[in-house]
């Protein structure tokens, strides 16, 4: 019988994480249609780049450590700048080439599942939640690894393999393709 804890937690690392992923690559899809390379071409496929570091920072925290007040906080300051950087993303590229509707979609997944896994977070530490609002900050303002992996031993090896391939590796591709433009470009 799982609590309601490792429900959450297993929606997490099964569900939700495997589902941003496939949304960033079905995004990068997007790109690639639109040949991003030759319109908003290396500064919106940095931008790209910087919003998924800024969530799987976080994540990876998440991962590693129990989560205390600094981790916690670490996940609320990195989420609010990947939405700062995705609202500078989309009003630097929506004039400078089509954003049809595939992609609009995955902008949906991307945005929005962050945000539910933060919340995911905070409930199943709810007493972390609580030390933060009271800004009670005593012995919870350090990196501790976590005893026991979550999803066992082969999880975050797997999930790491995955998310290189599926997540990574196209937008290291995208900057490539883009930079290559860039330095061809006369604009230099």
């Amino acid at each position: 019988m799982f609590t309601i804890d490792q429900l959450l937690i297993n929606s997490l690392l099964y569900i939700m994480l495997p589902l941003w992923v496939i949304a960033g690559f079905v995004d990068w899809c997007c790109h690639r249609a639109t040949k991003i390379e030759t319109t908003t071409g290396l500064t919106e496929s940095l931008m790209h780049s910087v919003m998924g570091i800024q969530i799987a920072i976080p994540m990876y925290l998440c991962l590693l450590f129990e989560v205390n007040v600094l981790i916690l906080l670490i996940c609320i300051v990195a989420w609010a700048l990947h939405e700062i950087v995705a609202h500078l993303d989309i009003k630097y590229a929506e004039h400078r080439r089509r954003i049809g509707l595939w992609e609009m979609q995955a902008h949906s997944y991307l945005a929005t599942l962050p945000t539910y896994m933060i919340l995911m977070i905070g409930i199943i530490n709810w007493p972390v939640v609580q030390k933060l609002f009271t800004l009670d900050f005593s012995g919870q303002m350090s990196f501790i690894f976590i005893d026991q992996p979550h999803g066992g031993e082969n999880y975050l090896p797997i999930y790491m393999v995955f998310m290189a391939i599926v997540g990574v590796a196209p937008y290291v591709e995208e900057n490539i393709r883009c930079l290559r433009i860039a330095l061809k470009s006369p604009k230099l």
